[in-house]
């Protein structure tokens, strides 16, 4: 891409530069770190130029606007067409409070929905079981039926909202769930958009959401991958997640890196079903964190891009481009907010908003000023929507495709991601993949690892945070906190009482011994969830059947 006499006429000048005017400015006016790190601890030179990407070719590493490699964006146009997807997360206490959340979000401008879940929906069980005391409604909006579904639901045009829901070791049943009511809606499957999160390797590794051993689990994630390709055309089954990766303390570079890996896994068990790979990838999303460091952020998203098309075109030997492109949704880091001065999160969440649509996303949520304190209050949650309503009207990010492109730095980081993640993919593979590394405890450690050190360097004022080890004070706090009604729990548990008391309990039985059959053979499990919601057996029966059949999961011990 460049000239080599060129080049070589920048080494000497830039040579020349280091030794007089680089000399006279540092005796005057000394830099005020003796080294400079990205948020990931990775050195960052004092200057960057050509000859940093001297090996850099335009067509094969860059390319245009949606086409391979799409490092420069999967959209010809991007933003300029359509901007990202508004994706505000929401969820706390009954249904009914949650769905007047979605319906003010969706009044202020929200374009799509995601749906929180509580602990004990997270973990398959109901409201009223003895596992779930404490936990209703803390984390998220508590789903046991396909009857809370309806009124977590109730009155939202699922034929022309896109809906996001963040559910792994049970999302088989949620999306059931969701798929029923729509139905009584009046609204077909093949109507329906939106995600699922779905994605339990990420669980192993980071978040320790899991339910089931990793062998049935990945069967129930290929189930939905499958019925979803052959049935919900417009939904991606799947949301292959870094964001908790890097939310447990991953570098970026480990983010990327094993995020991928697990993508390339799911792909893998598809093609072992014999699902044609055209048919089912398109359909694969990914979901990535924006962290504090503006710059290595945006490299991330232009690495994961390049190395996905690669790996699908040339590895995996999808013909289709849809199957070479990599969608993904980003959210601002949760793990960064502070509960010390808390207004300074607006700054930090607009920070990564913005590196989230400079890298190239294709929906975004931007996490709210209180979080570090408690669940968004609807205050802080439309100050965090009107965030990412300013950069698309206002701030002119969104006028041109990767605007950061050609950025010296940028393509010297992105190269640098790139190869750290293929590193890591060669020791995965060291290991046996991706399965053998987690029982193994290579990512865990891995990711241990990277948290300790970046926790150290807080400690030691190596790194600093605002209101944290520097520029703090003792003033406490004065936006308004969110308070979830106590009364809640009470009318969840009589709702479900009166549900048990009031279905066709033989229904119930005969769906749940069917579904128990197909768990114990080889047979796509989800028309057999389907038909145990639509008689309204609970989360917590459907599950327990799985727990019959596939046992749990005790992570094992490394010491």
């Amino acid at each position: 891409m460049f000239d080599p006499n060129e080049l070589e006429e920048l080494r000497e000048a830039l040579e020349k530069w280091e030794e007089t005017t680089l000399q006279q400015s540092a005796a005057t006016m000394p830099e005020r770190l003796k080294q400079f790190v990205t948020t990931s601890s990775e050195p960052i030179e004092r200057l960057y130029t050509p000859l940093d990407i001297a090996e850099l070719s335009y067509l094969q590493d860059l390319g245009l606007p949606g086409e391979y490699p799409f490092t420069r964006g999967i959209h010809p146009t991007m933003y300029r067409a359509r901007t990202w997807t508004m994706r505000m997360f929401a969820g706390f206490g009954t249904a009914e409070e949650t769905n007047e959340r979605f319906q003010y979000l969706l009044g202020q401008g929200q374009t799509g929905l995601s749906i929180a879940f509580d602990l004990p929906t997270l973990m398959g069980y109901d409201t009223d079981a003895p596992e779930a005391e404490g936990e209703f409604g803390k984390c998220g909006v508590a789903v046991s039926s396909l009857q809370d579904m309806q009124a977590l639901l109730a009155g939202i045009p699922l034929a022309q909202v896109s809906t996001s829901m963040t559910i792994n070791s049970p999302a088989a049943v949620i999306w059931a769930m969701y798929i029923v009511a729509a139905e009584l809606q009046g609204v077909q499957a093949a109507q329906l958009r939106g995600t699922l999160q779905n994605d339990i390797l990420k669980e192993y590794i980071a978040q320790k959401e899991y339910i089931f051993p990793p062998e049935p689990s990945m069967r129930l994630v290929t189930d939905t991958i499958e019925y979803g390709m052959r049935h919900l055309p417009q939904w991606n089954p799947i949301s292959i997640s870094g964001y908790h990766i890097r939310e447990a303390g991953s570098t970026a570079a480990q983010e990327l890196a094993f995020t991928l890996a697990d993508g390339m896994e799911y792909v893998r068990w598809g093609l072992d079903r014999r699902l044609p790979i055209d048919e089912f990838a398109p359909r694969l999303s990914f979901f990535f964190n924006a962290h504090n460091g503006f710059f290595e952020e945006v490299a991330k998203y232009r690495a994961a891009r390049r190395i996905w098309a690669h790996a699908m075109r040339e590895v995996f030997g999808a013909q289709q481009p849809r199957s070479w492109l990599m969608r993904f949704h980003a959210q601002t880091a949760g793990v960064s907010l502070t509960a010390q001065q808390p207004e300074n999160n607006i700054v930090r969440v607009a920070i990564q908003a913005l590196a989230a649509v400079l890298g190239g996303t294709q929906s975004l949520h931007t996490n709210s000023m209180d979080e570090a304190l408690a669940l968004p209050s609807a205050h802080a949650a439309t100050v965090a929507l009107r965030t990412q309503q300013i950069l698309a009207e206002e701030s002119g990010v969104a006028n041109t495709v990767d605007p950061l492109g050609g950025s010296y730095f940028v393509e010297a980081m992105t190269n640098r991601i790139e190869a750290q993640a293929q590193a890591y993919f060669r020791r995965i593979d060291e290991l046996g993949g991706v399965l053998p590394a987690i029982e193994a405890g290579f990512f865990q450690r891995e990711i241990a690892e990277a948290a300790f050190r970046y926790q150290q360097e807080i400690d030691q004022e190596d790194r600093y945070i605002v209101g944290v080890n520097a520029f703090s004070d003792d003033s406490p706090y004065s936006i308004p906190i969110l308070e979830i009604s106590p009364d809640g729990y009470r009318r969840q548990v009589e709702r479900l009482a009166t549900l048990r008391r009031s279905r066709d309990n033989g229904a119930v039985g005969q769906a749940l011994d069917r579904l128990r059959v197909a768990c114990q053979g080889s047979a796509n499990t989800m028309p057999y969830i389907l038909e145990a919601v639509r008689v309204y057996a609970t989360l917590g029966e459907i599950i327990g059947v799985m727990r019959e059949v596939f046992g749990t999961y005790q992570e094992p011990s490394w010491l």
